[in-house]
C-alpha cells in the first residue's frame, strides 16, 4: 500500500491480560500510571464489542478531545455532556457520567459502561453521582474502571463482588516515561544571572539544561496570566512561533504576544476556542516552551510536557482556600513526560515546592452523604408497586461502596415494625417521645392533647368555674373588661346569656336627647326620633365595643339599648367534643401512643436526634410518614444534588412566572463569580429558596437554603445575551471572563436540556416549564461540538496515522 503510513501498536502484557477479562465478560478495574495507556484497553476492545459502549470522563473539555480524536479515526461516536446530546444511538458515545445516571435508574444502560478517572467516586459534590452510576449499573452492562491515582483499587473491586459483580484488578505501576525530581536552585545560573524575578529566572534555568517545555501550575487566574507574561517578557529569546491573522484576533494583543515568544497561560477563565483552539494544540504539539495553568484546572488538562513545577500548595476554589491534596499532586505530577518524546519526565522545585515523593494516590472512601434525588426516586417505584420505600431505599443504600452505608435514619423502624406513633423515622420517633405532649381538661373532665388556639366567638367560649364548666357569657363576670353599662340578662333558663343595658336618650315627643357618653361621641344634643333610630342603632357596635342590640327599652322618658356581646370575636382551644374553651387546665405528659410503646425506653429517650438523610426529608418535606415522596421530593429526584429543590420551590410559587424561572435557572451552577458585590444567595430564586427551606444547610445539596452552587447574577448575564443579544464583551469584569460567561451559557443550556428531557409528571406548573425548555432546546444539536479553527503553524499539521491493531 504505497504511500500509507501504517503504526503498529502492540499492547503491553497488562493491557492484554485487561482485553482477555473483558471479552470474558468480567468487570475490569485498572490501576496504572497516568500515560501508561488505559485508553488504549478501551480502543482495542471496542471493534469486537457487540453493543454500546458508553465512555465517561470527568469533564466536558475531555469529551469534546476524546469525541474529535475517535471521528478523526472515523469510529462511529455520539457524545452526551448535558448541554450536548448528539448521536446517542452511535455505537460509541462519549460523556460525562451524570449524563447516563437517569438511564441507569430505569435499569437500563450500554454494553460496556466506561468510568476513566474513576477516583471521581470520593469527590465531595459528584462523588454520590459516580457511586450511584456504578452501583446501578445492569448485570448486562460491563464496567470498566481506569484511574492512576488511588490507593485501595483493591478495595473497589471487593464492593464490586459484594454488590454481585464478577470484577478483577488489573494492576501496573510503571510509568512509560519515568519521572525524576530536579532541584531548580541546583541547576547551572550560566546565561539566567540577569533575568529578574524568581520564576523567570529558574525556569530559564530549567530550559537551559533542556528540561523544556515545561508546564507550570499556579494557584490563581491572575498569578497564572501575570506570570505567564513575566516569563515571556524574561526568558531568552526563541524562534518566534508566528500566528495568522485569525489566531492573532482569537488570542487578542497580550496573548498573542506570548505566544509569539512560545509561552501561554491556560485557565477556565478562558473561552473554550481559546484554550482548545490554541493553547492545548499548540502545547501538544511541542511549539511552546511554558504554559502556565491554574490548579483547579489540572484534572481538564488533556497534554502533557516534559516538565512541570507546582509554584504553591494552595489555590481558591470559588470563595474559599483549599490545600492541593496529595493525589491532585500526582494529577499534575503526571504530566510531566511526553511518551514517545521524552525518556524522563521531571518534578522541578525548590526546597519550598512540592516534590515528587508528595504526590500520592488517594485512598478512596465514600463521602458521607448518600444521593437524595437517586435514592427518593428508588423509593417512588417502590411506593407505586405498593412497596415499603424506605425498604427500598435502605436495600439499595447497601450496595454502595463502603462496608458501613451512611445510615439513613430508618433502619431501627424497619426492624421494629410498625409502632403506636405510626412514625417511620428514627429521629423523628425519638423527637416525637421527648417532645412530649400538652394535654388540657376538656369539657367532659377527660385529659386530652391541646390544640392549637382557634378563633372562635365570645358566646361561643367555655370556661372552667369549679369543678365544672360552664359558657363564658353564663355569668355577669364573662362581660369582664368588655364593653361599659350594666350587666343584664338576656336569656334565661338553659341558654341563659348575660349583656349590658345602657341608656341612650330622652325621648320628648318627635325628639330625641342623647345622654351624656353618647352625645360626646355622635356630637349632637337632639335629633328626630326617626332620624335617631336611622343613625346611632346602626352604629352601636362601633360605638359600645360590638355589642349587638339586642332590644330597646322605655322606662318612662328613657331610652335604652340592650346589647349581646356573643358574636364578639374571640380565640380559644376546641376540645373533642366540639367545646372551646378558654385557659384550660393543662398538663405535660407523654403523647398517648408512646405510654405503652415497648421502644419508649429501649430507644426513643436514648436515641440521638441527627441529621439523618430520611429525618432531612422529613423535615424538608420531600417524603411522607411512610416514605412516599411527596410532589416537592419527585420533582428533587428529577435532578443531581440540589438543583430540584430550587426548581420545586419555584414550581410552588404561582405567582412566579415560568418565563423568569427560564432564565434564574442560570444561577443554579453559576457559582460566585456573577454576584460581583451583592449577595451570591440572593436574586427572585435564592430568596424563594431560604424561605422554602428556612436557610437550611446540608452539605451537599443545600447552604443557607439555596442549592451549593447557587450564584447570583448569572440570570442577568445569561438573559442579556440570549434574549436581548448582547454583547459578551461588555459584560466582561475584572473578575467575570470570557469563559466564565461561556460556561454559564453552557451550565443554562445544560440545565434546561435536562428538564426538557426529564419525566413527565402530572403538574401544571412543570410540564411548563418543561414546554418552556423544550422549545429553547435546539433537538438537532446543531453546531454541537464547538468549531475549533486550524489554529496549528502550517508546517507542522500532518495527517492522521492509520493506526493496525495486532494482537
Amino acid at each position: 500500500m504505497k504511500g500509507l503510513e501504517i503504526n503498529l501498536v502492540l499492547p503491553d502484557a497488562w493491557q492484554h491480560e485487561a482485553v482477555n477479562a473483558l471479552r470474558q465478560g468480567r468487570d475490569v478495574v485498572v490501576d496504572a500510571p497516568t500515560g501508561a495507556g488505559k485508553t488504549f484497553i478501551f480502543e482495542l476492545m471496542q471493534g469486537s464489542l457487540k453493543g454500546q459502549s458508553v465512555y465517561t470522563v470527568p469533564t466536558r473539555a475531555l469529551a469534546n478531545d476524546k469525541l474529535s480524536e475517535w471521528r478523526r479515526r472515523g469510529w462511529d461516536v455520539g457524545i452526551a455532556t448535558g448541554d450536548l446530546a448528539l448521536r446517542l444511538d452511535a455505537r460509541i458515545v462519549v460523556a460525562t457520567l451524570e449524563t447516563q445516571k437517569g438511564r441507569l435508574l430505569r435499569g437500563e444502560g450500554p454494553r460496556l459502561l466506561v468510568v476513566d478517572e474513576y477516583q471521581m467516586l470520593a469527590d465531595p459534590v459528584r462523588g454520590v453521582n459516580y457511586e450511584l452510576s456504578m452501583a446501578l449499573a445492569p448485570p448486562e452492562t460491563q464496567l470498566l474502571l481506569l484511574s492512576g491515582s488511588v490507593a485501595n483499587a483493591g478495595d473497589v473491586v471487593e464492593w464490586l463482588r459484594r454488590i454481585g459483580r464478577d470484577a478483577v484488578l488489573i494492576s501496573h505501576k510503571e510509568r512509560p516515561v519515568p519521572l525524576t525530581d530536579i532541584d531548580l536552585l541546583g541547576l547551572p545560573d550560566a546565561g539566567t544571572g540577569r533575568i529578574a524575578g524568581l520564576w523567570p529566572r529558574l525556569i530559564a534555568k530549567a530550559l537551559r539544561a533542556d528540561l523544556g517545555p515545561v508546564l507550570v501550575f499556579a494557584p490563581r487566574r491572575n498569578a497564572a496570566e501575570e506570570l505567564a507574561q513575566a516569563l515571556a517578557a524574561a526568558l531568552p529569546p526563541d524562534a518566534p512561533l508566528a500566528l495568522s491573522p485569525a489566531q492573532e484576533m482569537l488570542a487578542g494583543g497580550r496573548l498573542a504576544k506570548m505566544l509569539n515568544a512560545r509561552v501561554a497561560y491556560h485557565h477556565s477563565g478562558m473561552s473554550y476556542a481559546l484554550r482548545a483552539g490554541i493553547v492545548e494544540p499548540l502545547a501538544k504539539n511541542g511549539h511552546l516552551r511554558v504554559v502556565v495553568a491554574t490548579m483547579g484546572l489540572a484534572a481538564g488538562i488533556n497534554f502533557s510536557m516534559r516538565s512541570v513545577v507546582v509554584t504553591d500548595t494552595r489555590y481558591l476554589a470559588g470563595n474559599f482556600e483549599r490545600e492541593v491534596q496529595p493525589d491532585e499532586l500526582l494529577q499534575m505530577f503526571g504530566r510531566a513526560g511526553r511518551r514517545g518524546l521524552d525518556e524522563s519526565g521531571y518534578v522541578l522545585s525548590t526546597p519550598r515546592q512540592p516534590r515528587l515523593h508528595d504526590g500520592r494516590a488517594r485512598r478512596l472512601k465514600r463521602v458521607e452523604f448518600v444521593d437524595w434525588p437517586a435514592l427518593i426516586a428508588v423509593m417512588r417505584r417502590a411506593a407505586v408497586r405498593g412497596e415499603n420505600p424506605f425498604s427500598a431505599a435502605v436495600d439499595f443504600n447497601r450496595r454502595l461502596f463502603t462496608t458501613q452505608p451512611v445510615p439513613l435514619g430508618v433502619e431501627h423502624c424497619l426492624e421494629t415494625g410498625p409502632m403506636p406513633c405510626g412514625l417511620s423515622v428514627d429521629a423523628e420517633r425519638a423527637r416525637y417521645a421527648r417532645r412530649g405532649v400538652t394535654e388540657m381538661l376538656n369539657s367532659r373532665g377527660q385529659w386530652e392533647p391541646r390544640p392549637e388556639e382557634a378563633a372562635c366567638t365570645l358566646g361561643e367560649l367555655w370556661v372552667r368555674d369549679g369543678e365544672h364548666w360552664r359558657r363564658l357569657l353564663q355569668s355577669p363576670a364573662g362581660l369582664e373588661g368588655i364593653g361599659f353599662g350594666n350587666p343584664v340578662k338576656l336569656r334565661a333558663g338553659r341558654d341563659k346569656v348575660y349583656g349590658r343595658e345602657l341608656p341612650l336618650a330622652t325621648v320628648a315627643g318627635d325628639e330625641a336627647h342623647p345622654v351624656k357618653w353618647l352625645r360626646k361621641l355622635i356630637r349632637k344634643s337632639r335629633m328626630p326620633r326617626a332620624s335617631f333610630d336611622a343613625e346611632v342603632l346602626g352604629k352601636l357596635p362601633a360605638l359600645t365595643g360590638g355589642g349587638v342590640l339586642h332590644e330597646l327599652q322605655t322606662r318612662g322618658a328613657l331610652l335604652a339599648a340592650r346589647l349581646d356581646y356573643s358574636a364578639l370575636p374571640a380565640s380559644g382551644f376546641r376540645d373533642s367534643h366540639g367545646a372551646v374553651l378558654r385557659d384550660p387546665p393543662t398538663r405535660e405528659d407523654l403523647p398517648a401512643p408512646c405510654r405503652a410503646c415497648p421502644e419508649l425506653e429501649r430507644y426513643c429517650k436514648a436515641a440521638p436526634i441527627v441529621a439523618t438523610p430520611a429525618y432531612a426529608w422529613r423535615r424538608l418535606g420531600l417524603i411522607e410518614r411512610d416514605g412516599a415522596p411527596t410532589t416537592r421530593g419527585i420533582l428533587v429526584s428529577f435532578f443531581n444534588n440540589g438543583e430540584g429543590f430550587a426548581v420545586a420551590a419555584a414550581l410552588e410559587d404561582e405567582t412566579y412566572a415560568i418565563d423568569d424561572l427560564l432564565f434564574d435557572l442560570a444561577n443554579l451552577r453559576a457559582g460566585h463569580r456573577f454576584a460581583q458585590d451583592e449577595s451570591p444567595f440572593g436574586g427572585h430564586l435564592g430568596a424563594l429558596c431560604q424561605r422554602a427551606y428556612e436557610r437550611a444547610d446540608y452539605p451537599g445539596y443545600l447552604e443557607m437554603g439555596v442549592p451549593v452552587n447557587y450564584g447570583a447574577g448569572a440570570s442577568e448575564v445569561v438573559r442579556d445575551v440570549v434574549e436581548r443579544g448582547a454583547s459578551k464583551q461588555k459584560l466582561l469584569t475584572e473578575s467575570l471572563r470570557p469563559g466564565d460567561i461561556e460556561r454559564a451559557l453552557v451550565e443554562w443550556r445544560s440545565l434546561v436540556r435536562h428538564i426538557a428531557l426529564a419525566p413527565d409528571f402530572p403538574h401544571a406548573r412543570w410540564a411548563a416549564l418543561k414546554a418552556a425548555c423544550a422549545r429553547l432546546a435546539d433537538p438537532a444539536n446543531a453546531g454541537a461540538v464547538p468549531h475549533l479553527p486550524t489554529l496549528l503553524p502550517a508546517q507542522t499539521q500532518r495527517r492522521e496515522a492509520r493506526k493496525v491493531t495486532v494482537m
